[in-house]
C-alpha cells in the first residue's frame, strides 16, 4: 500500500482558494426523534449509524454531524434556490476499506458513505459519486436536496479515496481509479437492499448521476452495470482515455503556459476554447498544477520521482502548484505502461442505459472539446447514440460559483441540471423522449439563469 499523507488537503486547498461487524447507533441532533428512530442496516457495511430528523436539507443539517460544508464549498452560485428541506431517515457509515484518506466523523476510515430515505418517498432512487477528489457530502446541496425534495432516496460515496493524495490509495498505477468504480457498484447495490427493507418494497426506479468525476462514473456505470440503474445525468463528466486527446494531452499544456512555456495558440489547439481565456488565470492557480501532477502520479508514477504528486507539497499555495517537469509532459513518449493503466479504467461509449450529458463550452478544467465533444462521438460509434442527448450550455464552466464572480460572462450549469433530470425521468417512465442533442443558448435578461434554464427545442 503506498503511504497515506496530508490527507483530504485538496478540498481545504479549494475552499481556501475560492471490523466487519455492523453496528449502528441513534445521534442526538436538532431535530432528531430519537424514541422513534429505528436502526436501519446497510447491507455489508461495516459500520452505520442511524438519524432520524425533521429536515434532511444541508441548510437544516450545516453546524451538525450529518453534512460537511467544506464538502460543497466553492462548487454552486450563491444565487442558487433550493427547496425546502424534508424529513427523514439519514444513515452515515462506511464499507469495509483498508485506506484511511477520509478523516470526516473522526473515522479515518475510506469508502464513507451518506444515505438518506425521506418521509414521503416516490419509490425512486438517487446514487453518485462525489466530484473531483471530496467526500461524500460534496453534493448535498447540489443534488441531495433537490432530488429529496422530488421524493427520492439518495445515496452518495466518498469513492473509497478522497483528498490531494488519492492516487496513494492501491498498489498498482490506476489502481485508485479504479476502486471509485467499485464503491460505486457497492453502494448502489447496498442502498437498493437498504430502501427495499426500509419500505417494504424495492426501488422502482434507480438513477445514476454525478458532476466531474461523478459524471465520469456515471458513464462508467451505465456502460459496465446499466442492469443496476434505470438511466443517468452526466454533468461534465471527466474523460478517461488511453488514447489522446485526453487529461495528458491538455494538461501539460496548460501548465506549461501557466509557467510562460506555452502560447495561446498552444491553447487553442490543445482544446481551450476561444472566449474562455478570462478564467485561465484562475485555473493556473487552482486547479491545473495539482490536477496534472496527482493524475499523473496515480497513472505514471515514475515519470518524476522528486515531484511524485500532491505530496511534493507541504502547504495549500505548494499543493496545488504545478511541477515543472509537467510542462515537458509527453504522453505519447512515455512507456506502454502508462496508457494500459489509463485502459484499466477507460471509457468505451457502450452505454446500456439513457445517458443526458451536460456540458458547459467554457470549461477550461476539462474542456469541452475534448471530453464531452469526444464522449459524445463516441457513443455514436458504438450505435449506441438514441440512448443519448447531449446539451452544449452556452457560457457555462466547470465550477458554477464562477458564475458569482463573472455573472456577464458565465452561466451556473445547476438549473440546467435540474431540467436535464427531469427530462430523463419523463424519458424513462413515460417514453416521453427528451429534445435533440443541441445547445442550450444563454436567455437574454432578465432571465434568471442562476435558477432557470429552459432545454432546447
Amino acid at each position: 500500500m503506498r503511504s497515506h499523507r496530508r490527507t483530504g488537503l485538496l478540498a481545504v486547498t479549494l475552499a481556501l482558494l475560492a471490523s466487519a461487524v455492523t453496528a449502528t447507533d441513534a445521534l442526538s441532533a436538532p431535530g432528531h426523534r430519537g424514541s422513534d428512530c429505528p436502526g436501519v442496516r446497510v447491507p455489508g457495511a461495516a459500520y452505520v449509524r442511524t438519524a432520524c430528523l425533521d429536515d434532511m436539507s444541508s441548510t437544516a443539517l450545516t453546524g451538525t454531524d450529518y453534512t460537511d460544508p467544506s464538502d460543497w464549498k466553492g462548487l454552486l452560485s450563491a444565487r442558487t434556490e433550493n427547496p425546502p428541506g424534508v424529513p427523514g431517515v439519514q444513515l452515515d457509515g462506511y464499507f469495509p476499506d483498508t485506506s484511511t484518506l477520509n478523516t470526516t466523523h473522526g473515522w479515518r476510515h475510506d469508502a464513507q458513505f451518506v444515505i438518506r430515505l425521506p418521509e414521503h418517498w416516490n419509490g425512486g432512487l438517487v446514487v453518485t459519486g462525489a466530484p473531483g477528489t471530496r467526500k461524500q457530502y460534496s453534493l448535498d446541496r447540489g443534488i441531495s436536496d433537490w432530488v429529496l425534495a422530488q421524493g427520492y432516496a439518495f445515496a452518495a460515496t466518498d469513492k473509497g479515496n478522497s483528498g490531494a493524495d488519492y492516487y496513494t490509495d492501491g498498489r498498482r498505477p490506476g489502481d485508485a481509479v479504479a476502486e471509485w468504480h467499485r464503491r460505486v457498484t457497492e453502494l448502489t447495490r447496498a442502498a437498493k437492499r437498504t430502501v427495499g427493507a426500509y419500505y417494504g418494497r424495492t426501488p422502482k426506479r434507480t438513477y445514476m448521476t454525478g458532476i466531474s468525476n461523478g459524471g465520469y462514473l456515471t458513464r462508467w456505470q451505465l456502460e459496465r452495470h446499466p442492469e443496476l440503474y434505470d438511466g443517468g445525468v452526466d454533468w461534465e463528466g471527466s474523460l478517461l482515455t488511453a488514447d489522446e486527446p485526453n487529461i495528458f494531452s491538455y494538461l501539460p499544456t496548460a501548465v506549461a503556459w501557466s509557467r510562460g512555456a506555452a502560447s495561446h495558440n498552444d491553447m487553442i489547439r490543445a482544446g481551450f476554447q476561444p472566449g474562455s481565456e478570462f478564467l485561465w488565470p484562475y485555473h493556473a492557480l487552482a486547479y491545473w498544477g495539482v490536477t496534472q501532477k496527482t493524475y499523473r502520479a496515480e497513472f505514471d508514477p515514475a515519470y518524476d520521482p522528486n515531484c511524485p504528486g500532491a505530496s511534493a507539497g507541504s502547504s495549500p499555495a505548494e499543493i496545488v502548484s504545478p511541477c515543472a517537469s509537467d510542462a515537458e509532459y509527453v504522453y505519447s513518449s512515455r512507456p506502454a505502461s502508462v496508457r494500459g493503466a489509463l485502459r484499466r479504467v477507460a471509457l468505451t461509449g457502450r452505454i446500456g442505459k439513457p445517458l443526458i450529458t451536460l456540458h458547459g463550452d467554457l470549461d477550461a478544467l476539462l474542456p469541452i472539446r475534448t471530453d464531452s465533444d469526444r464522449y459524445a462521438a463516441m457513443i455514436a460509434a458504438r450505435d449506441r447514440a438514441e440512448l443519448h442527448r447531449y446539451y452544449r450550455v452556452e457560457d457555462g464552466t466547470h465550477i458554477d460559483a464562477l458564475y458569482d464572480v463573472h455573472p456577464l460572462e458565465l452561466r451556473p450549469i445547476l438549473p440546467c441540471y435540474r431540467e436535464a433530470f427531469t427530462a430523463l425521468t419523463a424519458w424513462v417512465e413515460h417514453h416521453d423522449a427528451p429534445p435533440p442533442s443541441g445547445t442550450i443558448a444563454r436567455p437574454a435578461p432578465p432571465a434568471d439563469v442562476a435558477n432557470s434554464c429552459p432545454l432546447p427545442h
